[in-house]
């Protein structure tokens, strides 16, 4: 059997559910549903070592709790015996595989012991078995998150259903693209025409990939779908789910072909949430490691099932071991209890009753008033280092967050692309039956780090956002993304000349930080805090390690938010801006966009994309010019004036 190793934060994303890997002795494998992440007949099962909490996320994802992925634990003389050897269970996929030397496919199972061996006759005198089987790298996507193998024996046919059995080969004819990829059926292990093996059909996987026309229903036409037998008899997705372990499902979707390691196999839909303490100070560090005990906080969701919000500390202290809250008022105890089920918050988790997840703005406006304050908090904790005299005409305020705890959720995936993805459809693609919302969980992971906060000075930036010339810039990103997303069938957004500026700026000072601080540039990541709104008007961007362990990091991004060293990391970012290595081809093709779906103007990887895992919006709507001016236009940018 085999088996690898994997960080658990990479069992949310890119690892999650749905996805696709390969294991140290080169099996790909899928991860398979929650249904079996944690087995319920397992004696030493202890679920509140997993059990993480945010009150916010909870409300808005419709769950009652969030869990870490399982840690694999050994067992063994003077160690604890809980949750010992818990593994996530992964299924083989892709299920066709390849000799190598023969070029002989053959379709496996899901579930494996062993690894693949070629049995045919041309390894006949061999010694030993014959030699390992690869597995293909093709496979077959649909919109709907569905996944296949891809239908070799159906291609080289042209039949949804061929009467011939033969045997199938994977020759490889030269060339760099999939013309060069044949299925052939009846050919020995040379090459040559055997009729005892097959009807002779031979077909190149050309086309695969390719999308097509759109329908009148919004659906894409795939050239998969359209040229296996015909635009008469389309062929459809199967409606496979390998990784719940379901082979045939329902869809009528079209189907195209993908390698299993591309990009758009697989897009996560993650949640995310900075913790916010329902009251500042009521709940330290020590009385949170309380709650994770199991004795404390069973006994607190067993309290919640019945009695709810009319819970009083009687009851609690009934339950509880006196020995360890004998210490703590009632008014902690409750504050204890309100905290980990989110009581007394309503309205603030975003959850609306829709199947629809509130807009951006709406969900991250309390994040936004807590932290451009001074919470003094052990979940969140920020102070006032003044702006320095030379920023403090752009910047209308500064924060230096030395605690943060962000919380990541898996709700779903999509594929093909990443688009919109509703609560119930996402969450369903993640088992097999779904629970009711008060035993519902998701997985996630929790990051304590620390980060920088900043906001521009609202009055500069009505004055520079009003100017009729930036309107027209920003306008292009926006007419540009209006059509992708209208062909797709999608929602469109506000995309303002303050977001895509704030979005760019933040990509830049994420490029300096990683030089000034000595972070890995996927350790930054940014949180945009930006709305047209009256009443929710926002301008904020929030630089934060993205990775940390449990106590956090070292306080590299606190040190850059002292007034002369952010200038300094200003400076250094806005002076950087000033040229790409590419340019004048940045700025000057960015004009007609560039980048994914051409949502970018002059951005390019030479000076403002970053990892896609520090980028809310995958490295889209980015332009410098909106930030320093462009060639023609020097003044255009918001910061075009600013010496430093």
């Amino acid at each position: 059997m085999s088996s690898g190793s994997i960080r658990r934060a990479q069992l949310v994303t890119p690892f999650g559910v749905g996805a696709m890997s390969v294991l140290v002795d080169g099996t790909s494998v899928i991860t398979a549903g929650l249904d079996h992440w944690f087995p319920k007949d397992d004696p030493g099962l202890a679920l509140e070592d997993f059990v993480v909490h945010d009150w916010r996320l909870e409300a808005r994802l419709k769950v009652s709790e969030f869990r870490l992925p399982p840690d694999f634990r050994s067992s063994g003389a003077g160690k604890d015996e809980r949750n010992v050897r818990l593994k996530v269970p992964v299924l083989r996929f892709p299920r066709w595989c390849f000799c190598m030397y023969c070029k002989r496919l053959k379709q496996t199972t899901l579930s494996f012991q062993e690894m693949v061996r070629c049995e045919d006759r041309a390894h006949e005198g061999r010694r030993g078995s014959g030699p390992r089987m690869s597995q293909v790298p093709f496979v077959a996507i649909c919109e709907d998150g569905h996944i296949d193998d891809f239908p070799f024996d159906k291609w080289v046919h042209h039949s949804k259903n061929p009467q011939c059995n033969g045997v199938l080969r994977l020759f490889s004819t030269g060339g760099g693209g999939l013309e060069g990829q044949v299925v052939r059926c009846g050919y020995d292990a040379k090459g040559k025409r055997d009729e005892r093996l097959g009807c002779g059909a031979s077909r190149t996987l050309q086309g695969i990939t390719m999308g097509g026309r759109r329908g009148e229903d919004g659906s894409e036409s795939t050239a998969l779908s359209e040229s296996l037998v015909g635009r008469s008899d389309p062929y459809r997705c199967s409606g496979a789910r390998p990784w719940l372990h379901e082979t045939e499902g329902a869809c009528d979707r079209p189907v195209r072909g993908a390698l299993r390691a591309a990009g758009n196999v697989y897009f996560p839909s993650v949640e995310s949430s900075i913790f916010l303490p329902q009251k500042e100070g009521a709940v330290n560090d020590a009385m949170r490691e309380l709650l994770k005990r199991p004795d404390v906080g069973t006994v607190m969701s067993v309290v919640y099932s019945f009695a709810g919000t009319d819970a009083t500390p009687a009851m609690l202290r009934k339950q509880l071991p006196g020995e360890l809250f004998d210490s703590y008022g009632d008014d902690e105890l409750m504050a204890m209890y309100r905290d980990v089920h989110g009581i007394g918050a309503a309205g603030e988790g975003g959850g609306d009753g829709s199947d629809d997840l509130t807009n951006d703005d709406i969900w991250r406006y309390p994040e936004f008033k807590k932290i451009r304050e001074t919470p003094q908090d052990d979940s969140l904790r920020a102070h006032d280092p003044g702006t320095h005299s030379d920023l403090c005409t752009h910047l209308g305020r500064v924060r230096s967050v030395s605690v943060l705890q962000e919380t990541r959720a898996l709700r779903g995936f999509t594929r093909g692309r990443d688009g919109e993805l509703k609560l119930p459809v996402g969450k369903a693609m993640l088992r097999r039956r779904s629970l009711p919302p008060d035993k519902d969980w998701l997985p996630a992971y929790v990051v304590k780090g620390e980060g920088i906060y900043f906001e521009l000075d609202p009055d500069r930036l009505e004055r520079w956002e009003a100017r009729g010339e930036v309107q027209a810039r920003a306008e292009k990103i926006a007419n540009r993304h209006s059509q992708v997303i209208t062909d797709r069938g999608g929602r469109l957004r506000d995309l303002s000349p303050r977001f895509v500026m704030m979005h760019t700026l933040g990509h830049l000072l994420i490029n300096e930080l990683v030089f000034t601080c000595g972070y890995s540039s996927a350790s930054l990541r940014e949180r945009l805090y930006v709305s047209r709104e009256g009443s929710r008007d926002m301008a904020g961007v929030l630089i934060y390690t993205a990775a940390g362990d449990s106590e956090g990091t070292m306080g590299g991004l606190v040190r850059m938010a002292r007034q002369e060293h952010l200038r300094a990391v200003f400076a250094s970012a806005l002076r950087d801006a000033q040229w790409c290595s590419t340019d004048p081809v940045c700025m000057d093709s960015g004009d007609r966009g560039q980048g994914p779906d051409s949502c970018n103007l002059a951005a390019c990887h030479g000076c403002a994309l970053l990892p896609e895992t520090s980028c809310e919006e995958f490295n889209r709507f980015l332009d410098r010019g909106l930030v320093i001016g462009t060639f023609d236009e020097p003044s255009l940018g918001y910061f075009s004036d600013l010496t430093l």
